[in-house]
């Protein structure tokens, strides 16, 4: 999976309503190939979002500038 800038977390929430707003839509019109393909999507959201907020909380690691040594 790819990382998320922990700023793009709301836009994970606006995406989140609209795919709940699409849902309803096809549960209401009885599309439910639909459904399931919203609901696949919405458990990827969640774990992304869930992912990228556990990330925020471990800080960096610096692993510092490589140098470059000669044998000699």
């Amino acid at each position: 999976m790819l990382a998320i800038n922990p700023k793009m977390l709301p836009r994970l929430d606006e995406i989140e309503d609209d795919l709940l707003a699409r849902r309803a839509r096809a549960e209401r019109e009885a599309w439910l190939g639909e459904v399931d393909g919203i609901d696949l999507t919405l458990t990827y959201l969640r774990q992304k979002r869930e992912e990228t907020k556990r990330l925020a909380r471990v800080a960096p690691v610096d692993l510092g500038i490589p140098t470059i040594t000669t044998s000699g």
